[in-house]
Formats: C-alpha cells, structure tokens, sequence
C-alpha cells in the first residue's frame, strides 16, 4: 500500500479538542501539500507584493521592504476543505492591518479584495475577513521561511476560513467595490468558505 504524504489515517479529536474541530473534519499532524498545478518558485530579488485600487498602485513592497515591516507571530488551527485539521501552527509575517498602516491607508478603501498569486492563483474576500488581527501575508512557518510547496516565499493566511481561502504565492492585493469568484470559488467552491459552517462547495448554506 502506498501512503501519500499527509494522509495516515484520521485521528480523533478527544475531549478537550472537540471544540476545535469543525464539522466534518478530521485532525492530523502532517502538512499535506494540495495544489492545481505546478508549484511556482520565485526568486526573493524578483518578488514585489503591491497593492492597488481600480488599476492605481497604492503601494508595492520589495522582500526587502517587505521584511522591515512589523512583524506578527500567530500560533492558530488551520482547516482545510479536503476535511483535514491541523492543531497549533505557527507563522509570522505582516497582518493585513499593519499592510494597510504601511500604505498610508486608515481603513480599506472598499468592502472586498481580490488577492493574486504567481500561477494564476487568486481568492476573493471580504475585507471584514482580514481586518482586526484575521489574516496576515506569512512569510513563516514553524520558524523557517515557508516552502515553496506550501506557498513560498509569502502567502495569505486567513485561518478562520477554508485553507484555499489562504491563496498561495502571493504577489498583489487588489481591492474591489464589490465580490467576485476567485480561482477556486469559480470551479465551484463557496463564495466564502466557512469551515463552521461547511461553506465547502457554491450553493452550501
């Protein structure tokens, strides 16, 4: 038999953890890796992470840049849709909140964002979903600076929602008046995707 990585089998969640587990879900200790193509590796002299509004640059950072910005360590469950729970990961990067501070904005401009990634990537979210200590651009996971199979060199980490929602290879933040599918959520998934209440697949309450 052939394990693949990631998946040996489902533990169950005692007492104590049961509450961190939403519906439907199992808990693992791996990491599995889950993508729709091939990874994408970018060189940190090449990556720039710029923010925009209705096709005007806001702001761009360097990785130079971008590491001399505040730095945030979060430890925090992540869940994914394929219904594996990971307990107690650790990442540090640049909540979104401190992104907005850094590009001289007060508070969003509009209600969404598109964010893109290298490889077609991108996700929708409402701002509210990142604001107040929710997300971050992660740079780290575990101490180390994140694989490029796990989203390398800088991904979204939204871990209240569905892990897709965390998009991959991050590279432009772009604010939007009004939400639209992103990647994922155009081949059928939840608009949102909240893993409290199986947001898993378009038309799940």
């Amino acid at each position: 038999m052939v394990v693949t990585r990631g998946f040996r089998g489902r533990p169950r969640a005692d007492d104590t953890t049961r509450s961190r587990v939403p519906p439907g879900q199992y808990v693992t200790t791996d990491f599995p890796v889950l993508t729709a193509g091939p990874t994408q590796h970018t060189a940190l002299d090449d990556w720039t992470l710029s923010m925009q509004l209705a096709g005007r640059l806001l702001a761009q950072w360097s990785w130079r840049e971008f590491e001399a910005l505040p730095q945030t360590d979060i430890t925090t469950d992540i869940h994914c849709v394929t219904k594996w729970t990971k307990f107690d990961t650790r990442w540090r990067g640049v909540s979104f909140d401190d992104l907005l501070r850094a590009a001289g904005l007060d508070r969003a401009p509009t209600g969404f964002v598109m964010v893109h990634g290298d490889g077609g990537y991108s996700a929708n979210l409402p701002i509210a979903d990142l604001i107040d200590g929710k997300a971050m651009v992660a740079t780290h996971f575990d101490g180390l600076p994140i694989s490029p199979s796990h989203g390398g060199p800088a991904r979204l980490l939204v871990p209240h929602l569905y892990f897709w929602k965390s998009a991959k290879w991050v590279r432009r933040i772009a604010f939007r008046e009004q939400d639209s599918p992103g990647f994922w959520e155009s081949l059928g998934y939840h608009i949102r995707g909240d893993p409290w209440r199986e947001q898993r697949y378009d038309g799940d309450s």
